[in-house]
């Protein structure tokens, strides 16, 4: 796949749905290891994003953890994510209505190896499955965490039918609180698409 947009060191690539983009940086080895700058403003303000970060994140799943689906009700949050150790299957689902791609979702797979980063914009929902033991991930957001703005949306909902690669890992380990998360339907009065 050719990428949409190179600046700045950084291959950038557009997915399905508006905003969401796949970032790749250019990655220098030798005998000594490897350098890669894994953030540039600059390259993000080329490819049309003119977000402002004001949290990291940093979290450790072992194989098979699944996080999400998760969103901010008032205050939608952008990330910007990458895998530091491991591998995810990284989704986001649009809920922004309105969109062309309402009810949507698009998934990535991140790696430790290949060191891409998936940049989503703030109104999407957002969870991943861990696919190796001690996966690392760390991202950045546009808007602070708020416990009491949170919401969410069962990982199997039917309506959005997402393609969870299952066969990577032997069992699934969801927390209660994700495991108790209402359909699409019930959290925004109608169904998703695939």
């Amino acid at each position: 796949m050719e990428p949409s947009l190179t600046s700045g060191g950084f291959s950038i690539y557009r997915r399905e749905i508006e905003g969401v983009l796949v970032i790749e940086p250019r990655v220098f080895s030798d005998e000594r290891g490897y350098f890669f700058e894994s953030y540039r403003e600059s390259a993000l303000r080329a490819a049309g994003v003119e977000a402002s970060f004001v949290q990291d994140n940093q979290s450790m799943s072992r194989a098979g953890a699944l996080r999400g689906l998760h969103f901010q009700r008032s205050r939608p949050q952008g990330k910007l994510i990458r895998v530091l150790r491991g591998a995810i299957f990284d989704v986001v689902a649009d809920i922004r209505r309105g969109s062309a791609t309402f009810g949507r979702w698009v998934g990535q797979r991140l790696d430790a190896e290949s060191r891409q980063q998936l940049y989503m914009p703030p109104g999407l929902l957002h969870g991943y499955l861990a696919l190796a033991d001690d996966t690392e991930i760390a991202y950045k957001c546009t808007d602070y965490y708020v416990a009491d703005d949170e919401g969410g949306v069962h990982w199997q909902d039917p309506s959005l039918d997402i393609a969870w690669p299952l066969d990577e890992v032997s069992d699934v380990v969801v927390s209660a609180k994700d495991a108790a998360l209402p359909s699409f339907a019930a959290v925004f009065g109608e169904e998703g698409g695939a």
